[in-house]
């Protein structure tokens, strides 16, 4: 299901399905996109930040095109304990891994794949200066 901010309409809500996993979309050449996921933010409840939450930033492939930092995303991404993905869709392969990692996020959170939580993001959110 998709929605292009939250909080989302309480008028259907004994027909929403469970839901496991949020991504949030950004596109790194709007400024808007990343004040839209920001207030949307707010409207998520604290536990889902714990494996239920991820970050997707697209357009990342042009970097003359950028109108948000990529730090700023990653800033993001730490404070609400939630992993970041960079991608660019335009590109055919990187879309499908794209989509396949994003699958396999959902299966965990929604504990489809036995002795794995969603808990297990966190080396994802982990800093390669960590290392």
């Amino acid at each position: 299901h998709l929605a292009t901010s939250l909080p989302l309409p309480s008028e259907r809500d004994h027909l929403r399905p469970r839901i496991d996993l949020i991504v949030f979309m950004i596109d790194i050449k709007s400024k808007y996109s990343l004040r839209n996921v920001e207030a949307s933010l707010a409207h998520v409840d604290a536990s889902f930040f714990l494996g239920k939450v991820c970050f997707l930033v697209t357009g990342v492939g042009r970097v003359n095109a950028c109108s948000i930092e990529t730090n700023a995303v990653c800033k993001l991404g730490e404070a609400y304990c939630s992993p970041v993905l960079f991608c660019e869709l335009e590109l055919e392969g990187i879309r499908v891994v794209t989509a396949q990692r994003l699958l396999r996020m959902l299966q965990i959170c929604a504990g489809h794949i036995p002795g794995v939580s969603a808990l297990s993001f966190v080396p994802l959110m982990r800093n390669s200066d960590d290392d």
